[in-house]
């Protein structure tokens, strides 16, 4: 399982999200951009900052 904690990079956001893999959770992360921090559309351009904080757990 893979779990990242948007309060990493987003200081003050305590959502998390976990799925079976890297994957998973990059299509909730990229989700969660659009709907809680203003992203224009869901896209790729949050995973370089999500993907160093993603952890196996």
């Amino acid at each position: 399982m893979k779990s990242f904690a948007c309060g990493d990079i987003i200081p003050g956001c305590g959502a998390t999200f976990t799925a079976a893999d890297e994957q998973g959770v990059l299509v909730q992360t990229r989700r969660h951009a659009v709907e809680s921090h203003g992203a224009t559309a869901p896209g790729t351009e949050s995973d370089v900052r999500v993907r160093p904080h993603i952890r196996t757990v």
